[in-house]
């Protein structure tokens, strides 16, 4: 068994399966995508809206007279993105 993600390895993998999909995703797709629970994620996912790493849209579909939600990423959350990576660089040519 692997060792349990952080709280920052875990906003990292949720970012970083919106980057994947273009910038934007269903929830449903993204809690696949992170592997994490419908509770666990909604707690990210309002902490992240708070922070302004991510937004929610509702895009209207023709088949459904009901808006779809939309997980989007922002320039911050790219931002975020950029700067955690940079800091794992950092710690792996240490060996931490």
């Amino acid at each position: 068994m692997g060792s349990r993600r952080s709280r920052l390895e875990l906003i990292f993998d949720i970012l970083i399966a919106i980057q994947n999909k273009g910038g934007r995703i269903k929830p449903t797709h993204l809690m696949y995508k992170s592997n994490l629970s419908h509770k666990l994620l909604n707690t990210y996912l309002e902490e992240l809206i708070g922070k302004e790493l991510v937004v929610i849209e509702e895009v209207k579909t023709r088949k459904r007279q009901s808006a779809t939600k939309t997980v989007v990423i922002t320039e911050k959350g790219l931002g975020f993105l950029a700067e955690f990576r940079r800091m794992r660089e950092f710690t792996d040519a240490f060996g931490l």
